[in-house]
């Protein structure tokens, strides 16, 4: 099976590990948390050169829905040069109509801008109001391929419906399932939708160094968050999925 594997990373590390790991590419963002926003210069230029590998970047301001201010609008075209600038070789974007259609007319000007960039229309797909009708939309855009779970919250559930949006597209547009993928449900997902590119985290979770540690404070406000771990690509896991891929 000829395949390819994007890592979605939120640290140089994670970006890195994912390259040693085998990855075709890694989607770059800050705050994963909230669905990944737009990394800082620094990150980006950074990950450029130290990766040999495929570096997408979303353009994302903030997390919440996507539906985005003329403001907003003018920050994601500021920070498509960026990425232009520093040699990046895609980028992600997604923009939404109130009613919840896909808005064609300014997801097709972010196009025209960061060209000669491949460009992936990301979840924001997810939560439009028709997805037969969306993708339609999302290929008059001009993108290059769909990131989706299939309009439900990991692409497992989702099989289904990705399935049928890759007999839709045909070879006019990549529909890569994204959201919960790993090594329990790749096979189920890559045989019953028949997708090529696939994307994923990968990631583990790993202690602080830090020996002192603050109690009863947190960073967030938020009661119980834990401030002495995070997580990062598990150069491990992606290999394992690759194996199995491989063996298809």
């Amino acid at each position: 099976m000829i395949f390819s594997l994007e890592i979605c990373v939120d640290n140089l590390e994670s970006a890195i590990a994912a390259q040693n790991a085998g990855a075709t590419r890694v989607e770059l963002c800050n705050c994963l948390a909230d669905g990944g926003t737009t990394p800082g210069f620094g990150t980006i230029s950074s990950a450029r050169n130290n990766l040999d590998i495929g570096l997408h970047v979303i353009i994302r301001p903030r997390g919440g829905d996507f539906l985005y201010s003329d403001l907003e609008f003018e920050i994601m075209k500021r920070d498509i040069d960026t990425c232009g600038a520093c040699g990046v070789d895609g980028i992600v974007i997604g923009m939404l109509k109130p009613d919840g259609n896909i808005d064609i007319q300014r997801t097709a000007k972010l196009i025209e801008i960061a060209r000669p960039m491949s460009v992936t229309f990301h979840r924001a797909f997810d939560m439009c109001k028709d997805p037969f009708k969306g993708l339609e939309d999302v290929i008059k855009t001009g993108a290059d391929r769909l990131l989706t779970s299939g309009q439900m919250n990991n692409a497992n559930e989702g099989t289904e419906l990705i399935c049928q949006l890759i007999l839709q597209a045909g070879k006019r547009m990549i529909i890569m399932p994204g959201s919960g993928i790993n090594e329990s449900n790749i096979v189920h997902i890559a045989k019953n939708t028949g997708a090529k590119e696939f994307h994923l985290t990968g990631r583990k979770i790993i202690e602080s160094e830090m020996i002192f540690r603050r109690q009863n404070i947190s960073m967030n406000g938020t009661q119980g968050y834990d401030e002495f771990s995070r997580k990062i690509a598990d150069p491990d896991k992606i290999k394992n999925i690759i194996r199995i891929l491989r063996d298809l």
